[in-house]
């Protein structure tokens, strides 16, 4: 018999205790189980905003609807909403001859009889309203004119493509009073034909063919 404790020695026992990791319930090491419940949590914080990300993007891509342009209309259909406040667009007037709108009466002025109302037939055939010819006071003009009453734009727009077909005229306001014996009656254009015109086509004066009245 000694007298030596049974099992390993004090100083070996401390040890080895020291060397033992801490367990829990389960048997596992605590630090272990740590590492795994905190995994999870990543992975499931991971998985739920994602999932968040995803739902946000599909309700935008729900939300939109048919996109419209700048004017409110729908793009490629040509058709738009007008801005309140915004004036509609005119149309530009058409370019060429003004033949309505004044009565054109012819003068002669050229002393060669009968060109007062051949000039009259002439502009009446291509579509101007014409008055009645007459006689020009005063001397005979060796170059024609064409006279419009002063302030009426449509009197010297209709002045201006008459004297255009005639070769290309002078145009001037109207004298007072108008150079025609007749008076002009209802006529706010007056055409004194002199010698440089008289007893001419409107295609021999314009060096084109003759301009057929509007159908």
């Amino acid at each position: 018999m000694t007298d030596a404790p049974d099992g390993p020695p004090e100083g070996e026992a401390e040890r080895g205790a020291r060397r033992t990791p801490r367990v829990g319930d389960s048997g596992s090491p605590v630090g272990s189980t740590l590492s795994i419940v905190l995994a999870v949590v990543a992975v499931l914080a991971g998985f739920l905003i994602l999932r968040a990300i995803t739902d946000d993007d599909d309700g935008d891509a729900g939300g939109l609807g048919t996109p419209t342009d700048e004017t409110g209309g729908t793009p490629g259909t040509g058709s738009s909403t007008s801005v309140a406040g915004e004036q509609p667009t005119t149309t530009p007037p058409p370019t060429g001859p003004v033949r309505t709108g004044a009565t054109v009466v012819v003068a002669n002025a050229s002393g060669v009889s009968g060109s007062a109302a051949a000039m009259t037939q002439a502009l009446a055939g291509a579509g101007y309203e014409m008055g009645t010819a007459g006689d020009a006071t005063g001397e005979n003009l060796a170059t024609s004119v064409v006279y419009y009453v002063e302030g009426d734009a449509a009197a010297q727009a209709v002045a201006s493509s008459v004297a255009a077909e005639m070769g290309g005229l002078a145009t001037q306001p109207m004298p007072t009073p108008p150079p025609i014996e007749q008076g002009l009656g209802a006529g706010t254009v007056l055409v004194m034909v002199g010698a440089d015109t008289a007893q001419q086509t409107l295609a021999d004066l314009a060096g084109a063919t003759t301009t057929s009245a509007p159908a």
